[in-house]
């Protein structure tokens, strides 16, 4: 239906709330309360604009790392922003893109040669997938034409990766448009299982990688998954030896592999990249979120020289052609840039070793309760459940919406995937906060459950 454009001096006197004119991710506008405005954030803390502080106990969406308004990040970014904030990156290059390629290289210890710049990670993810699917295409195999994923995963919401993740549920409108994808179980585990409950889940999760390598492996361009930490799927954990002998199977049968470390990188499983846990580099590493500690849209997608030698040739369709307008933005290298050199200097590793100590000891405390269950934790990620329900809880479901609402009024943000609550705090949350996290979530269980 065609409607009349209005004035633009109409537009700007109407008295309507600025936030009618904002379609918001994730969100149900019919249902949806009204959003709280944010003035300005510091450290591990949020402060809205009636002056309100929360604890921002899931790092505004598992981005920020080292904490807001870090000065090194802040003079970074300004610094960068007095020689220019954005040039094309076909046909011209900047010493922040070059800087932080450089510095991904010697971080991940070699295990890569080539650094590819998108802006977020469905993008990072999209890229690999369409890097892998091409690579074989170059190389002559037509075959190959299905990828291999876990149940439960989740890649972001750009078609490919839809595809890649829609054993997460979330994609059910866009089912008949999604590539062909095959779904290998998770081998998610919890505090509360045994070694033989462990070692039953893990075969049971093989056994059916197997049957589909055995069935269709020729066709399989490559396997994704998020490594040791389903994120979206529900903070579900699984174990670094599971993961190694996934790699040889996968290896040992031509599968490229993916790893989506967009949620997993930069220190939230305790080690800089799970992958180095597991003690197996991927063909392809998909980074965002923490890239650049939270501070910009940025991210990349890694890979080695084999793979890139498949696109070197004097014929233009065997090049890559895909790319974004911000390709490479100065600012946000910049930032991560100064956000990988914190690593180094402020102890980092020692302060998510100092949550995941909080975690246990907190946990100790919530199992004597007897109505919560699940506990799991990996590095600075911390999770456990509610008990079961009447009826299934999903996401975004009335008890974890009234369980979200009673954080924020408590000043904490939370935000529970159905029944999962889980945290995962910026690496600066001090001792103050984890008390107070401890002592909040305590007391809205008790009114809640």
């Amino acid at each position: 239906m065609m409607k009349a454009i209005k004035a633009k001096s109409d537009i700007m006197h109407e008295s309507r709330d600025p936030e009618d004119f904002i379609w918001r991710p994730f969100t149900q506008h019919q249902t949806e309360p009204a959003p709280i405005h944010i003035a300005r954030a510091e450290q591990e803390f949020l402060f809205g604009a009636d002056g309100k502080e929360y604890l921002d106990c899931i790092s505004s969406w598992w981005t920020i790392t080292h904490g807001h308004q870090r000065p090194e990040i802040n003079a970074a970014i300004i610094k960068q922003l007095s020689h220019f904030s954005h040039i094309m990156f076909a046909g011209f290059t900047h010493e922040p893109a070059q800087a932080l390629a450089q510095g991904l290289i010697s971080v991940t210890e070699g295990a890569f040669d080539k650094v590819f710049f998108s802006d977020n990670g469905s993008s990072a993810v999209e890229a690999a997938l369409k890097m892998a699917y091409q690579y074989h295409r170059n190389r002559g195999n037509q075959k190959r034409n299905l990828f291999l994923a876990f149940e439960g995963g989740y890649h972001g919401d750009t078609f490919g990766a839809m595809a890649a993740g829609r054993g997460s549920r979330f994609f059910h409108p866009f089912e008949d448009l999604l590539a062909e994808t095959r779904l290998a179980p998770f081998p998610a585990i919890v505090d509360e299982d045994t070694p033989a409950e462990i070692h039953a889940k893990e075969t049971a999760a093989l056994s059916r990688l197997r049957e589909i390598l055995a069935k269709e492996g020729e066709r399989i361009v490559a396997f994704i998954g998020e490594p040791l930490l389903q994120g979206a799927g529900g903070m579900r954990m699984a174990r670094p030896a599971f993961f190694r002998e996934l790699c040889k199977i996968l290896r040992d049968a031509g599968v490229l592999i993916i790893f989506d470390e967009v949620a997993t990188g930069f220190g939230r499983t305790g080690s800089l990249f799970a992958f180095q846990q597991i003690g197996i580099a991927p063909d392809f590493l998909c980074l965002s979120k923490g890239l650049t500690g939270g501070y910009a849209p940025l991210s990349v997608t890694m890979t080695h020289a084999e793979i890139f030698s498949a696109f070197k040739s004097d014929d233009f369709s065997k090049a890559f052609p895909h790319g974004h307008s911000f390709t490479g933005h100065a600012p946000a290298c910049a930032a991560a840039v100064a956000s990988l050199r914190l690593f180094e200097t402020d102890n980092s590793f020692a302060k998510i070793a100092g949550l995941n100590r909080f975690y246990q000891d907190w946990f100790a405390e919530l199992k004597k309760r007897g109505d919560v269950r699940n506990f799991r934790s990996l590095g600075s990620v911390a999770a456990f459940e509610l008990p079961p329900a009447e009826q299934a809880q999903s996401y975004k479901s009335g008890r974890s919406e009234r369980f979200r609402a009673e954080c924020l009024q408590a000043g904490l943000n939370l935000r529970p995937l159905g029944d999962t609550i889980y945290v995962l705090p910026p690496y600066c949350f001090r001792p103050a906060s984890q008390a107070r996290l401890q002592e909040t979530v305590g007391k809205i269980l008790d009114k809640i459950l």
